[in-house]
């Protein structure tokens, strides 16, 4: 097994002007809050390795294809990137995205994992689109194969968990890593979206990791 989390850092290389305010960074559009400190909880609970993304998803976003118009984001949820204008698009790519991709790549070949667990947050409002919170505590992305998603689904609604199917993004439309590393090669796997208010302090995250690893567990023995 092993756990991926994309959008765990918020760092920009010193070499890099974003062109924003600096707070922005700590918000949403710069990574996945929570999703970093979540992702090594489950990693000591389940006893497995994790990959982490490097960088900030302003810089470039490790879950997009190579040929997305949000791989290196101009706007994001309303803010603009300025720094990301008229940017060398393919060095981009070859620094950050290339090697993150290739090296997790590498590590499934070597580790052949059993099941592939992918750790996200989710913010519970957008800043560009005014309206009630997002109702869902997690959500389960998949594209093709939901097998495991299916698993997940009813073990967390069966503890009462408000949990979204394909919901509040569907895995149809955004699962890149998971489509080029788990479903190409007809590995299992989890897409976990959390909202970020609930895993944005250290007994959030805790509280999290003890929910999902048990989850994690049995629907990877349910898959054997």
């Amino acid at each position: 097994m092993l756990i991926v989390v994309d959008h765990a850092s918020n760092a920009v290389p010193p070499d890099i002007d974003l062109g924003i305010d600096p707070a922005l960074l700590g918000k949403h559009i710069a990574w996945d809050i929570g999703a970093e400190a979540l992702g090594r909880a489950l990693c000591d609970r389940l006893g497995c390795p994790g990959v982490f993304g490097p960088v900030s998803r302003l810089v470039i976003d490790l879950h997009r294809p190579e040929d997305s118009p949000a791989l290196i984001p101009e706007v994001s949820d309303g803010h603009v990137i300025p720094g990301n204008r008229n940017v060398d698009r393919q060095a981009r790519i070859d620094r950050f995205w290339r090697p993150y991709h290739h090296a997790l790549e590498r590590r499934i070949g070597d580790e052949r994992p059993d099941l592939l667990v992918a750790v996200h947050s989710f913010t519970p409002r957008l800043e560009s689109a005014p309206g009630p919170d997002r109702p869902w505590e997690v959500g389960l992305l998949y594209n093709r194969d939901d097998r495991a998603a299916r698993l997940a689904i009813a073990a967390l609604r069966g503890q009462g968990v408000v949990t979204g199917d394909n919901e509040p993004y569907s895995g149809r439309d955004l699962n890149y890593t998971m489509d080029r590393h788990a479903e190409a090669n007809g590995i299992p796997y989890l897409v976990f979206e959390v909202r970020q208010d609930l895993i944005g302090e250290a007994l959030g995250v805790a509280r999290w990791a003890d929910r999902l690893a048990p989850v994690v567990a049995r629907v990877r023995a349910a898959l054997a």
